[in-house]
């Protein structure tokens, strides 16, 4: 994808559609990235250990 897309998102200028959001957390959860609830101390991220 394109990095305006990305860009876009995290300004929010644009929600993404449901499998550009679904793109995006599957490559931050490969590298390494754990999304965090918002009943486990988060809502948030953090990296894996």
């Amino acid at each position: 994808m394109h990095r305006n897309t990305v860009t876009n998102i995290e300004t929010g200028r644009y929600r993404g559609d449901p499998a550009t959001v679904a793109a995006i957390r599957a490559a931050l959860e490969a590298a390494g990235v754990e999304f965090l609830p918002a009943d486990n101390g988060g809502p948030g991220v953090r990296l894996k250990t």
